[in-house]
């Protein structure tokens, strides 16, 4: 009996070590530790506007925007593909909302996304789950920087975030909060009102206590664009804790090359680009990028490396992709098509990982084109094959450990341990019981 119990304290010691040790690590290693990161786009952010304030939007909101929904096999299949991090696009006032006053939050949908955050934890990828578009309620409000309105909406995110916080309390530092999406500001005097509801999420998130007194924490920048974050974030927000937090960008450059999903304008400015590197282009084409290939790509994260890797803020890019198109539909050459969408996904890649910034694909589960699927979720295949052979390509390149699957329990999980409080190492796991991000799994 004496034994037993000793066993029992161990293993409890153990865990309590897990977590005790895992809210310290610096923030420029869990950063490096998230490379690179996926998006699971179009799915818990998904609704409508018209719900905002309300609880009108449901659990079957994650299907709204793409058809599957999110199961251990899927964030399985994600992991196997060598991502480290998964970024949670949320919405919580569209559709969400129990109490419009109090602004709380809906107990069913808490409690999915709870689910979702865990297939990750359970695989030992890291989280970041944000408050995203939400049906604009704070994105979209930044033409009215009145000190009433911008109080209001202060109280409003204090309330929200004071929720999922308290929710995700004892999570460990695997999973990270980001306030916000892409906050529509485009000056200073919006800019100071962006500092003002970021420093209210970050005092909602700190006051909850427990893991949340060092969770390390993303804000964005302004539009999320580069150039507007290097000119106009000047100031961070306070912090309680020195070094715990993240600044966030998103990118989609050249904008004809990576975002555009409409038809040919009339301008050159206006037409899609089909073409984009040096070696992609095509003689003659009215198709090729004319902008924003290898030199302004590289220039533009440079900026973000010199003022705020360098000063010890890690970046996240939270956002990036190109859309993969027909273009022989178009009677345009697909094959170069296809290189130029691997030699954006490679060398955006690349060069995020050597600079210290955390890549994060966007992904929305559209089997159509043009479309920035990577990832099939339904039948758990790689949908655009050039972007992610560009991603892997990197990955060989940085040398940044790729897993291998065995089993479909791999060793390269992280954080996983034997009961003795052993770290697992070697190709799989063998069965038995192991301790992973403080929790008992079973291998069969």
């Amino acid at each position: 009996m004496l034994k037993k119990l000793f066993f029992i304290m161990m293993l409890a010691a153990n865990v309590l070590l897990l977590h005790a040790q895992s809210m310290d690590t610096p923030v420029a290693q869990v950063a490096r530790d998230m490379m690179p990161g996926w998006n699971l786009g179009n799915t818990l952010e998904a609704g409508n506007d018209a719900n905002n304030f309300t609880n009108n939007g449901g659990l079957g909101a994650e299907t709204f925007w793409q058809g599957t929904k999110t199961t251990q096999e899927v964030i399985d299949y994600v992991r196997s593909l060598g991502f480290k991090s998964v970024r949670i696009p949320c919405a919580w006032v569209m559709g969400h909302i129990t109490n419009a006053m109090q602004m709380t939050i809906d107990p069913q949908w808490m409690a999915r996304v709870k689910e979702v955050v865990d297939l990750c934890i359970n695989d030992g990828l890291y989280v970041v789950l944000n408050d995203h578009w939400d049906g604009g309620w704070v994105e979209r409000s930044f033409e009215d920087t009145s000190n009433s309105t911008v109080t209001l909406n202060c109280e409003r995110m204090k309330k929200l975030w004071t929720q999922i916080a308290t929710e995700f309390r004892d999570y460990d530092e695997h999973l990270i909060f980001a306030g916000l999406n892409e906050p529509n500001v485009e000056n200073a005097t919006q800019m100071a009102v962006l500092l003002r509801y970021e420093q209210a999420f970050i005092d909602a998130v700190r006051t909850t206590g427990g893991n949340n007194a060092r969770r390390i924490l993303v804000v964005q920048g302004p539009s999320t664009d580069v150039d507007r974050t290097v000119e106009l974030m000047n100031t961070m927000p306070t912090d309680a804790v020195e070094g715990r937090l993240m600044v966030e960008v998103h990118y989609y450059s050249p904008w004809n090359f990576a975002l555009r999903s409409d038809p040919d304008g009339t301008e050159v400015w206006n037409r899609n680009a089909y073409y984009w590197g040096a070696e992609n282009h095509v003689e003659g084409s009215i198709h090729n990028s004319t902008w924003g290939e290898e030199d302004y790509m590289l220039a533009q994260l440079q900026k973000m490396k010199t003022k705020f890797v360098d000063n010890g803020i890690p970046v996240v890019m939270g956002e990036y992709g190109a859309q993969w198109r027909y273009a022989s539909g178009a009677g345009e050459d697909q094959e170069k098509h296809d290189a130029s969408v691997k030699l954006f996904y490679k060398l955006f890649n690349q060069w995020c990982i050597e600079m210290g910034i955390v890549p994060m694909a966007w992904c929305i589960n559209y089997a159509g084109r043009p479309t920035m699927t990577l990832v099939n979720r339904s039948s758990r295949t790689i949908y655009c094959t050039p972007a992610m052979e560009g991603i892997q390509e990197a990955l060989a390149a940085t040398s940044i450990e790729q897993p291998q699957v065995a089993g479909g329990e791999s060793a390269a999980r992280q954080g996983t341990y034997t009961l003795g409080g052993v770290r697992v190492a070697g190709d799989a796991l063998q069965r038995g019981i192991y301790i992973r991000n403080g929790k008992k799994i079973a291998v069969r």
